[in-house]
């Protein structure tokens, strides 16, 4: 069982940055994929990004390209999303998920085991 605990949302104003954070503990964290998802208010959830588990390949949805960054640091079982600039269309709860595996990391949240409770992150205009 892993479990995973997301932190470091907030409210913020368009143009600013913020890095979020997920804490994995429950299985060896490199054998992990991570992938970050999102859910707006009255929308279906939707990947974001993802990183293999010794983290040398990443996929990132077309809306976030250039502008967030996925990262994880092994040592500590942490996975990161930073995230700037930010836009007031990025508002929704990010959650962090994991699957046992290997290779090129997953898009589809079909692929995903394991979820966090999720972070809030709010941009205002």
């Amino acid at each position: 069982q892993v479990q995973l605990v997301e932190s470091g949302g907030g409210l913020v104003q368009a143009g600013d940055s913020l890095r979020l954070s997920c804490a994995a503990s429950g299985l060896t964290f490199s054998d992990l994929a991570m992938g970050w998802f999102r859910q707006a208010p009255g929308k279906e959830r939707e990947f974001v990004a993802s990183i293999s588990g010794r983290g040398t390949k990443t996929n990132y949805a077309d809306s976030v390209k250039g502008q967030f960054t996925i990262s994880r640091d092994n040592a500590k079982n942490m996975a990161f999303l930073q995230m700037n600039p930010l836009k007031f269309g990025d508002t929704a709860r990010y959650y962090c998920a994991a699957y046992y595996g290997f290779g090129a990391p997953a898009r589809a949240r079909s692929s995903y085991e394991w979820w966090g409770q999720g972070t809030q992150v709010t941009v205002s205009s």
